[in-house]
């Protein structure tokens, strides 16, 4: 039975050939699109732009002439989600004359390339243009599938090769990518012209044909030529998983991983961007762990140069007895995981031509026995990249071993890739924004506030983690955003709902940085009509909910051991009660009294505790119903309640929601309550 499955639909195809329009530019991009993207959704064949296509056409220039052009992958573009744009024309002809050079730098290559765009404004074409330029078919197809990177990694490829292909198939020897790749490739094949692809040693797989259907049939059929080879070793393997050590449970596992955070942020400065974990606990990745030959494996190197930019060129191994010991072991670990790396980058960029700056000595992934595969990024997409290449590695590393070894490239060669300029172009260049790696947590993350919040979070670059009491209002808020944010549906009320809550944001990102406690509701009534179960149901709501979470938040903040910032949204009536508000003031004012005593108690921590006082801003607690009762108990209009404030202008969600970010990036700053509401001297506080 295949495993990889044909997946194109001619009618699919026909259909997006009709829409493309009536030239053969037009006609070869779209299916070159339909394929690319066809094999872009399939993790094993290529994941996280990894990969890169192409085919060849003719389009016409400015004067109408005829111009035979290539149209390869730009880089930045990943194929799962490729577009036509995603796939810069470049002028054939002057590609092909550059095969007559005996040597071309990168920067020239780039320039040549870039020089010869159609479209000035394209992305840079592919580092492997060249090669998709130099190999005669129209359509190619490069992919690093997980079995062909199983295949290329072995110390026999060759004569496995030969077994499952015979002379199909060609053995190019690793060479960098580039203009030396592209040169060796097509001359083997030159020499070889029969067969239908390429085996590109350490690194990955060519095949092409002449319709971008031919080429993408080639794909499956050769993919699941050595699954099917791979299987009948996997049957018997060489190395047997030691025997299962202990998983470790939800609680140990997340302090784990609290600590571990706190050791990562321990080697780095204080003012240094937190790193998001992302975990995958899967019973592939725990019996992997528990292998008999982990350390070999854990030094061995990545299944294709492509992925160090990512990875790193090795994992950070902690073993249970690491993991037992605690934070100061782990800490360790860290130290001596920066120290191999600087020898790693002293001794091979010493022979380098170019002056190179060491990049974060810290690891990117770490492989943490009964716990799982942990990705380290400075973001939650980032670090789950990180685990996704992570998953395919040990699945290579794990067959490899089972058909004969696992031999990637040498240190040196992973060292030419991570430093390689053309390479590190691929993480792009944008700016780190102020909150970028720190994990938020917003409750009442569903209302008209808490979604303002997020939203002002999410624009610093913070994590997110909505939490609100209903899961239609969570998914509304995540539409409003128009971003995909951890969400947990929780009442903040129930027992054990803060737990709860730190327990999820450990699991999805490592540990938590701000919490905004933000949930809360306006009980109203006179302090003579009120019953108490009221009274004590707003307690629960508005003082004991934001208590317990700071009890649970401050737990964490400690054991990760970095500071940290708890944000209250407590309410001008705190200090300045408003009729018929008694049993929405009593708690708040108890609430604002607990931000100072926080902040007093947990100060020595390194942890921030601050609040905002707000007034009239439309949400859940002030409703439209309500604005209207308390509009006309004052006698003026809606218009003239909102504003009634010393600046004469309505106060919104958004202002409460600036006013938070700006405390959290106050960080020399705690105990403070700051007043968001258009100027209101009854309520100042000083």
């Amino acid at each position: 039975m295949s495993v990889f499955i044909n997946d194109w639909q001619d009618d699919e195809a026909t259909r997006r050939r009709s829409e493309a329009g009536p030239t053969i530019f037009e006609q070869d991009l779209a299916d070159r699109v339909y394929t690319s993207q066809l094999i872009g959704l399939v993790p094993d064949l290529v994941m996280h732009g990894g990969g890169n296509t192409s085919c060849k056409t003719t389009t016409t220039d400015l004067f109408g002439n005829k111009v035979d052009v290539l149209c390869v992958k730009g880089s930045g573009w990943d194929l799962g989600t490729i577009q036509a744009r995603g796939l810069p024309a470049v002028r054939l002809a002057p590609l092909l004359d550059l095969r007559k050079l005996d040597k071309l730098s990168d920067e020239d290559m780039v320039n040549i390339q870039r020089a010869n765009l159609i479209d000035s404004t394209s992305p840079n074409p592919s580092v492997e243009t060249l090669l998709h330029a130099f190999l005669p078919q129209k359509f190619i197809d490069h992919t690093h599938a997980t079995p062909f990177l199983t295949l290329a990694n072995l110390p026999h490829a060759k004569e496995a090769m030969i077994e499952i292909f015979g002379a199909k198939m060609a053995l190019v020897p690793y060479v960098m990518p580039g203009f030396e790749l592209a040169k060796t490739a097509a001359l083997i094949y030159d020499q070889s012209s029969e067969i239908e692809g390429l085996l590109l040693e350490k690194h990955g797989y060519f095949t092409w044909g002449q319709s971008a259907k031919e080429s993408y049939l080639k794909v499956i059929q050769h993919t699941n030529m050595v699954e099917e080879w791979l299987n009948q070793h996997r049957a018997g393997p060489k190395v047997q998983a030691a025997s299962l050590g202990k998983r470790l449970g939800e609680r140990e596992v997340n302090s784990f991983l609290q600590n571990l955070r706190g050791g990562l942020m321990n080697a780095l400065s204080e003012n240094a961007t937190p790193p998001v974990l992302h975990l995958i606990s899967s019973d592939t990745a725990l019996d992997f762990l528990d292998r008999d030959d982990i350390d070999l494996l854990s030094k061995a190197g990545v299944a294709t140069p492509d992925h160090v930019i990512r990875t790193k060129p090795h994992p950070l191994l902690l073993r249970s007895a690491d993991i037992k010991k605690g934070k100061p072991q782990i800490v360790k670990c860290i130290k001596a995981y920066i120290k191999d790396y600087e020898k790693y980058f002293a001794r091979h960029s010493g022979v380098s031509l170019v002056p190179k700056k060491m990049l974060s000595p810290l690891p990117n992934l770490v492989w943490a026995q009964g716990v799982g595969l942990i990705g380290v990024a400075s973001s939650a997409s980032a670090a789950k990249v990180v685990t996704d290449l992570a998953q395919q590695n040990i699945k290579v590393m794990a067959d490899g071993v089972d058909a004969g070894g696992f031999h990637p490239v040498k240190a040196q060669d992973l060292f030419d890739l991570e430093y390689w300029s053309l390479e590190q172009a691929k993480l792009g260049t944008s700016l780190m924004r102020p909150l970028q790696g720190h994990v938020v947590v917003v409750t009442g993350g569903a209302g008209a506030i808490g979604q303002a919040i997020a939203q002002k979070f999410l624009e610093a670059g913070a994590e997110i983690l909505l939490v609100d009491n209903r899961e239609d209002s969570l998914g509304a808020a995540c539409e409003f955003l128009r971003k995909d944010v951890e969400t947990l549906a929780v009442d903040v009320t129930d027992m054990g709902a803060a737990e709860r809550i730190v327990n999820h944001a450990t699991a999805k990102f490592g540990g938590v940085d701000v919490l905004v406690s933000n949930a809360g509701a306006a009980y109203q009534g006179s302090i003579i009509e009120m019953d108490q179960k009221s009274l004590r149901d707003s307690f629960e709501l508005n003082f004991f909910a934001h208590f317990a979470l700071a009890q649970a938040f401050g737990k964490v903040f400690k054991t990760q051991g970095f500071g940290g910032q708890m944000l209250f949204n407590v309410s001008k009536q705190a200090v300045n009660p408003g009729k018929n508000f008694g049993a929405y003031g009593l708690p708040k004012a108890s609430l604002f009294f607990l931000v100072r005593q926080l902040a007093l108690e947990f100060g020595g921590d390194g942890i921030r505790v601050n609040g905002i006082n707000a007034d009239r801003i439309r949400s859940g607690l002030l409703t439209d119903d309500l604005i209207e009762e308390r509009a006309k108990a004052r006698g003026v209009d809606v218009p003239s309640y909102l504003a009634g404030n010393l600046l004469r202008k309505e106060v919104e969600a958004t202002h409460v929601a600036n006013g938070f970010v700006a405390l959290a990036l106050s960080f020399r700053t705690t105990g403070h309550v700051m007043t968001v509401d258009g100027g209101n001297v009854e309520a100042s506080l000083r």
